[in-house]
């Protein structure tokens, strides 16, 4: 990030100094750093980007209890939408006694226990750090049969509680 006296200033957009002098679009990536030293403009490291699901900025976490909450709240919507897909199939068993095909009573009671199961593992975590790498996990997102909740597919990797 480019600094002219203490404020940010675009790579690619024209600038004018605090003497009046305009500076076209392309002049800071074309300059040397010499150049934009001569003239006052310093380059220090982006900031780190901030998961704002999480925290609230660098080093401060969101309330986990809320966060608990909230990703419940997530995971039992996502199974709800997931069961919708199929619900006709047990309202058509329930109003005219034809059974539901096996293979949809078998997907509703895994999506129902890989819900339970990643409640569970959300409960099971003590910071919001634990919290959110579960969650950014490709088990978190897996509604697929053979997803571990550890955040694998394969069951030999977990995540460290």
């Amino acid at each position: 990030m480019f600094l002219l006296n203490g404020k940010p200033i675009s790579l690619d957009a024209a600038f004018t100094t605090e003497d009046g002098t305009q500076y076209p679009a392309n002049w800071l990536r074309l300059a040397t750093v010499e150049e934009r030293e001569a003239i006052g403009i310093t380059e220090t490291p982006d900031p780190i980007p901030v998961d704002q699901r999480f925290y609230w900025d660098t080093g401060i976490p969101k309330d986990h209890a809320q966060l608990v909450e909230q990703w419940t709240s997530q995971i039992k919507q996502t199974a709800g939408s997931l069961l919708s897909q199929t619900d006709w199939y047990i309202t058509r068993a329930s109003e005219t006694g034809l059974a539901a095909p096996q293979s949809v009573i078998e997907r509703r009671s895994l999506i129902r226990a890989m819900s339970n199961d990643k409640e569970a593992f959300l409960s099971l975590t003590e910071t919001t750090e634990q919290l959110a790498e579960y969650v950014t996990s490709a088990g978190f997102n897996n509604w697929e049969s053979g997803a571990s909740i550890d955040g694998a597919t394969d069951g030999n990797d977990t995540l460290s509680l």
